[in-house]
């Protein structure tokens, strides 16, 4: 028995110890948020065995202890209209590969007909959460050899990254036999399944199992069940691969009651590397919560949850701050959800040192952020976002991956800038950005990308003179004056050029070093009006509180920088919680004197506490810039 257990212990460690990895290259490719942009969660669940309590219902929270009921803990499908029983039970949520789309499948029955009496499923499919195609998966009807099918039960949805596909995976009993999990993969649509179903998994002592639940963690699948025999409750197994048909099942039972449960879920907190077990503690009308940071050792947290709803099998998926704001918006918000219009931050989740751009070519303004929440600075792609006011932002996905697109800097993407020209009639856009402390420019013929790097990085040597600071921070600008386009860039110093017409390159002979005075860190942003050159830098190191903008005034791109007595106009405000402002660029609405500053600030509001790592947890912020009479920039005041 012991070596037994040694054996088991032993080859846990071994997959561990072969499949310990990170998913974020996964993330950066999706179109919409990643783990480090959601603010809520979602809860799918079902009320009770009444037949009007057979249906999916929704609640949502900003902190996964406080959830609230939407559409007043009454139904957001009509079970008539989506399954062939009239009722549907086991709502399973899921985000998609993309982040944009999501996915549900549901047990379709209603136990009023008895609890061997179904033999189908549902699947939706959603591109917003509230609009939801579905198709009716009659399991028995669909595949011959299953005249004695009993029951089809909570079926779940889970990516499989081996397959490339979507696996559903459910329970089935036949005749007197035990209830054994069984899976198919979805179609591409997601409407139907592709081949018969076969068994995922089955206990080695050959007894029921239902309610399956996997969630995928350093590259193993954790396979939560509830089992009959030998005492009731919720068991776990492992693997590195879910069709291997090879599960390592754990002992004991991960439930921390003595009560009968079912239902289990795991959902994992936001910003944070611990996990929720939850499940249906259906003898007592309640559910149970229980944290857990190696999904083995639970502890129950049931005296920090609150519900004004008593869920039954339902399951948790995170949320972006827009997509709380549209369930929200449709469903009403309910009592006790604080949801603010959140002018600022204007974009969810993790991102520092905007540029912003308006398109002529699509009417719409464009951010192009640094994506930020990676340790060191260590993202390695860019995305863009776009909006019709300056309000609600829409996503456009990666436009620029290093590691893909950028062979001569995979590492380190910073601090973007970006100019629409029109060349031969058409508009181009020209992006600069930083790699590797170089900077390179790529190009596109949209504003949302994707865009082509030049293959070669344009800035990667210091200017003459200058011995300190890193080649970083581009800045491009085209001086209506001149019809001349320019380049400014620099950390610890400040350099300008002049591009050549390709907007490719630059004229090296023209370069110049403009550094105003001490203050100068990095972040230079340049605009014209009304016959002065403005420049805007900032101050301190990302990582400080006091991180800020300064500026300064020239009559030419070159200078000479003169730089005023009362110069700094973007500061933090402990008042308001809002510190380490700065790295801006300026928007001026066109064909107007309206302008605007956008800027990052550490995150709102924990960052403060995050010492070193605030200065790469930083969100993007929009205020108005306000000029004197005499064309003095007015200081900003930093806004929630």
């Amino acid at each position: 028995m012991r070596k037994r257990k040694l054996r088991r212990a032993y080859m846990l460690m071994v997959l561990l110890a072969l499949h310990v990895f990170t998913e974020v290259a996964a993330q950066g490719y999706k179109s919409g948020p990643t783990d480090k942009d959601f603010a809520g969660y979602l809860f799918a669940y079902f009320k009770g065995n009444a037949v009007e309590d057979e249906a999916v219902c929704f609640a949502v929270s900003t902190d996964g202890y406080t959830f609230r009921a939407l559409n007043g803990n009454r139904p957001v499908l009509d079970s008539k209209a989506i399954s062939s029983t009239g009722g549907v039970r086991d709502p399973h949520i899921l985000r998609g590969e993309d982040g944009r789309s999501y996915y549900m499948v549901l047990t379709d029955m209603t136990s009023s007909k008895g609890w061997d009496s179904n033999r189908a499923m549902v699947l939706l499919k959603s591109a917003d959460l509230i609009n939801w195609t579905h198709t009716v998966i009659n399991i028995q009807s669909r595949y011959q050899g299953h005249d004695d099918l009993k029951r089809v039960w909570a079926p779940q949805t889970i990516f499989d990254p081996a397959a490339g596909k979507y696996m559903i995976y459910w329970s089935m009993q036949h005749g007197d036999g035990p209830d054994i999990i069984y899976y198919a993969y979805a179609n591409d649509d997601f409407t139907d399944l592709e081949g018969e179903p076969r068994v995922l998994f089955r206990p080695k002592n050959g007894r029921s199992c239902i309610d399956g639940d996997i969630i995928h963690k350093n590259g193993l699948f954790y396979l939560f069940y509830k089992t009959e025999g030998h005492g009731n409750g919720i068991k776990l197994a492992l693997t590195d691969s879910l069709t291997s048909g090879t599960w390592i099942e754990q002992p004991g039972y991960k439930q921390q009651t003595r009560d009968a449960v079912e239902g289990s879920s795991v959902f994992k907190r936001n910003q944070s590397d611990t996990y929720v077990l939850m499940y249906d503690v259906y003898g007592k009308g309640k559910y149970q919560f229980c944290e857990s940071v190696d999904l083995d050792r639970f502890k129950v947290i049931d005296h920090e949850i609150d519900m004004n709803f008593h869920p039954r099998h339902g399951s948790i998926v995170p949320l972006s701050h827009s997509e709380l704001k549209r369930l929200t918006d449709f469903w009403g918000l309910p009592e006790g959800i604080a949801l603010s219009s959140r002018k600022n931050p204007v974009l969810d989740g993790f991102y520092a040192d905007p540029d912003v751009l308006y398109s002529n070519k699509t009417g719409r303004y464009y951010i192009y952020p640094t994506s930020d929440g990676f340790d060191g600075w260590g993202g390695y792609y860019f995305k863009a976002f776009s909006s019709k006011d300056l309000k609600e932002w829409k996503d456009e996905g990666v436009i620029l991956d290093l590691k893909k697109d950028v062979p001569w800097g995979s590492r380190n993407a910073w601090a973007p800038t970006i100019t629409e020209k029109k060349v031969k009639g058409h508009y181009k856009y020209y992006y600069y950005f930083t790699a590797a402390q170089k900077i390179g420019v790529a190009v596109s013929d949209d504003p949302a990308g994707p865009f082509r790097d030049s293959g070669k990085p344009l800035i990667d040597f210091k200017p003459e003179g200058v011995k300190g600071g890193q080649e970083i921070d581009p800045a491009v600008f085209n001086d209506p004056k001149s019809g001349k386009s320019y380049l400014y860039w620099g950390n610890g110093y400040l350099a300008v050029a002049e591009l050549n017409k390709d907007m490719v390159s630059i004229r090296k002979n023209t370069i110049r070093v403009l550094t105003p005075d001490n203050t100068f860190r990095e972040g230079v942003y340049v605009i014209y009006r009304k016959g002065t050159y403005y420049f805007l830098w900032s101050e301190n190191d990302t990582r400080s509180q006091d991180y800020r903008v300064r500026y300064g005034t020239a009559s030419s791109p070159y200078g000479p920088i003169h730089v005023p007595e009362n110069n700094l106009i973007l500061q933090k405000d402990p008042s308001k919680g809002i510190y380490g402002t700065g790295h801006n660029a300026v928007l001026q609405i066109p064909g107007t004197d309206e302008w605007h500053i956008v800027y990052h600030r550490f995150s709102y509001p924990r960052g403060i506490e995050m010492g070193d790592a605030a200065g790469f947890h930083r969100e993007v912020c929009i205020d108005p810039l306000v000029f004197d009479a005499e064309g003095n920039i007015l200081p900003v005041e930093p806004t929630h």
